[in-house]
């Protein structure tokens, strides 16, 4: 077995682990392999030890990335913040968009989908505990952006999708991950048919399947501690 491929197993038993506390199917969530800055002989690694899907932070790396990768099947998410500049990449090379918080990116991108591809699916980042320094719509906001996004034609609205800032312990994860649900649970009940809700990465995944996440984003746990950029 490969290191990539164990350290899979290990972030699938945590998940499973997590699961049974929780009292939740397994089946109810999904891991995505987040392979920002690594090659793509890691992410062939990792394909070969059964995961399909990806996600990347950094668009241009990303689509040049893909490129290296179009022998596989893949899916990729596309988990790093969209400029306006960037939104025809991100509209023509991902199949998922976690990080959408503005009505213009979400035009731009809806506009830029090629007619030969399915609609983009696409969560709605919130900043969910107001953090200065993190992107995302404000909760009390996310209802109004829902209801913009759910209009626009090439667009498949999935859910939320969170970056708190890091607590200390596992209660105060769960916390600010409850209110992330509260959240999904909130835009649901006004009519919002979400069924996604991305929140939990490898120091956190464990607080945020107790709170409902339905999709983990797990990129040091698989791939090792990120090369420095440069």
């Amino acid at each position: 077995m490969t290191t990539i491929a164990h350290k899979l197993h290990s972030v699938h038993g945590r998940i499973a682990a997590a699961c049974a506390a929780a009292q939740r199917d397994v089946n109810e969530v999904t891991l995505l392999p987040v392979s920002k800055t690594f090659g793509p002989e890691a992410v062939r690694e990792a394909f070969a030890a059964g995961e399909t899907a990806f996600g990347e932070n950094y668009i241009q790396e990303a689509v040049e990335k893909q490129a290296l990768l179009a022998d596989l099947p893949l899916q990729w998410h596309c988990i790093g913040p969209i400029q306006s500049n960037k939104t025809r990449l991100v509209a023509q090379h991902f199949a998922w968009a976690h990080t959408v918080d503005r009505l213009k990116i979400a035009q731009r991108l809806s506009e830029q989908r090629p007619p030969e591809l399915p609609p983009l699916q696409v969560c709605i980042q919130v900043n969910i505990d107001g953090a200065a320094s993190k992107a995302g719509v404000a909760p009390a906001e996310a209802l109004a952006l829902a209801r913009e996004l759910m209009r626009l034609p090439r667009l498949v609205l999935r859910g939320l999708m969170t970056i708190p800032e890091p607590a200390a312990d596992f209660a105060a994860q769960l916390a600010v991950h409850r209110k992330a649900r509260a959240l999904f649970d909130e835009l649901r009940a006004a009519g919002v048919p979400l069924d996604t809700l991305s929140m939990g990465m490898t120091d956190d995944l464990e607080a945020a399947i107790h709170a409902g996440s339905t999709m983990v984003r797990v990129g040091t746990a698989i791939f090792g501690a990120r090369p420095a950029k440069g």
